[in-house]
């Protein structure tokens, strides 16, 4: 997936949210497979287990069976036709996740080669608070970064000042707490 980039930037902003809201104690679920970044969390003291590359859209194995702590969901959600169902069935009460943004100057991302890899979605922020909200989880904090490229035009300026990256930290509502139980 990194073969010509390493997003050192991502990594670095992702790394230091997590840090800020989530201890090394705490166990965590990352949904996707092993990554560089699954990694890079071991590497800093976490304990991280991954989903197997089952089809988060139709199979919740998962998360249903995990004790983890924390779930996160770096760079997961857009790829799923579906987001609002997997975060309904997690049982964790902590959630940190990232997403890229919508660029209005720049079509969704699609692989041409690995159909996993594609962007059904491409979230404004807004739209992505509601989804986590409406799935039963209250944001409690967010952050926006850049991601400037090394090339000469218009795409890449813009770029350099328009985030492109949203990551939240979110708690599970009691109410949705309740449901789940109820369940």
């Amino acid at each position: 997936m990194y073969e010509k980039t390493f997003p050192n930037k991502r990594f670095k902003n992702t790394l230091a949210f997590l840090q800020k809201h989530v201890s090394p104690d705490q166990p965590i679920l990352d949904l996707g497979v092993e990554n560089p970044f699954s990694k890079i969390m071991k590497e800093n003291g976490y304990t991280v287990s991954n989903t197997k590359g089952e089809d988060l859209d139709l199979d919740f194995t998962s998360v249903q069976q995990s004790d983890a702590e924390v779930v996160t969901a770096f760079e997961i959600f857009e790829h799923l036709v579906a987001p609002y169902n997997i975060l309904r069935e997690i049982k964790s009460n902590k959630l940190v996740a990232s997403i890229p943004l919508r660029l209005w100057f720049s079509p969704a991302y699609r692989s041409k080669t690995d159909p996993w890899d594609r962007h059904y979605h491409e979230f404004e922020p807004w739209q992505f608070d509601w989804l986590l909200e409406k799935s039963g989880w209250e944001i409690k904090d967010r952050a926006k970064w850049t991601n400037p490229v090394n090339k000469l035009g218009i795409r890449p300026l813009l770029r350099s000042f328009t985030p492109r990256y949203y990551i939240v930290y979110a708690e599970r509502t009691t109410t949705s707490k309740d449901n789940l139980k109820e369940n």
